[in-house]
């Protein structure tokens, strides 16, 4: 078996929430293969508190979160990326930074829990279907047998798996 750690950036126009979650389940479930990381086109500068609600019971380090640019994955200095994957519409459509090292993308397309109106209640319940949701995704993609297959096989995976069907209550 491979030892090699996968790295994974997950891509939003704001980074507060989609993406911090998804950086933050790759991340634990990921159980040593994976670091993921998470940033935006245009970051909110924030992490939104109810995306830190769903993310806490992950053990995943709170002080780890932050909104941040994609501009810092594209610097001389920063991990170089196996794989992109962006998880709002706005970012799928923007044009990205060159990524060194050519990473496979993809496109994981998931509701923005932040623009759900009403009370705090609608709000935490919009973000812990989509982290549900993202958590699902997750799961099939950690499932790959990612050191057997070839480039190619793991793209069409990848899109595949964003493209897939969410349950409403995926199993934890």
């Amino acid at each position: 078996m491979s030892d090699k750690v996968y790295n994974v950036l997950f891509l939003c126009t704001g980074n507060s929430a989609r993406s911090i979650m998804a950086e933050a389940l790759v991340t634990t479930m990921g159980k040593g293969r994976f670091t993921a990381y998470s940033a935006g086109s245009q970051p909110a500068g924030a992490v939104n508190p109810f995306a830190v609600e769903q993310i806490q019971a992950t053990g995943y380090p709170l002080a780890n979160l932050r909104s941040k640019s994609w501009d810092e994955f594209g610097a001389a200095d920063a991990p170089q990326m196996d794989f992109i994957i962006t998880v709002c519409d706005n970012a799928a459509g923007e044009v990205c930074p060159y990524w060194p090292g050519h990473p496979l993308s993809a496109h994981w397309g998931f509701e923005d829990p932040a623009a759900v109106a009403g009370s705090d209640e609608d709000k935490r319940a919009a973000f812990h279907k989509v982290f549900r949701q993202i958590m699902a995704r997750v799961q099939l993609f950690l499932s790959l047998p990612l050191h057997m297959l070839e480039k190619n096989a793991i793209h069409h995976e990848l899109k595949a798996i964003g493209q897939s069907a969410i349950q409403e209550n995926p199993p934890c």
